[in-house]
């Protein structure tokens, strides 16, 4: 039987791995399985993307009301690098027909919300 790790240091050697070119997720998945942890998996996700940010590599949600430009992409990537401190940058971009425009990002333990609506809603608030 497998040794029952905790989710952190399961995140922190699998973001080392990665970082380090080794594709060890066979593995990752047979632990979660002989240790009947695959319930877990988002959550460890989760903390996997946390560990990268630690060391300098985010992983961000994009949502738009349209599928970006590429000169909007780059414009992206450069806030985050800005407003994060991050030395690389990921993005996992997808279409929100909720959104009227603009962009929000998600990332490790915020969000970053650029849309036309938070941008109404802040002008909003600050006329009362």
């Amino acid at each position: 039987m497998a040794t029952r790790l905790s989710r952190r240091k399961i995140a922190a050697f699998y973001a080392d791995e990665l970082l380090a070119g080794r594709d060890i997720r066979a593995q990752l998945a047979a632990y979660l399985v002989e240790t009947r942890r695959t319930r877990e998996y988002e959550l460890l996700a989760r903390d996997i993307e946390a560990a990268l940010a630690d060391r300098g590599v985010l992983v961000a949600d994009i949502a738009s009301s349209a599928t970006l430009s590429s000169e909007s992409r780059k414009a992206v990537e450069m806030y985050l690098l800005d407003a994060t401190n991050a030395k690389q940058i990921y993005m996992r971009e997808s279409t929100d027909s909720s959104l009227l425009g603009g962009v929000k990002a998600a990332i490790p333990g915020r969000e970053l919300d650029a849309t036309l609506r938070h941008k109404l809603n802040q002008l909003k608030a600050s006329k009362i």
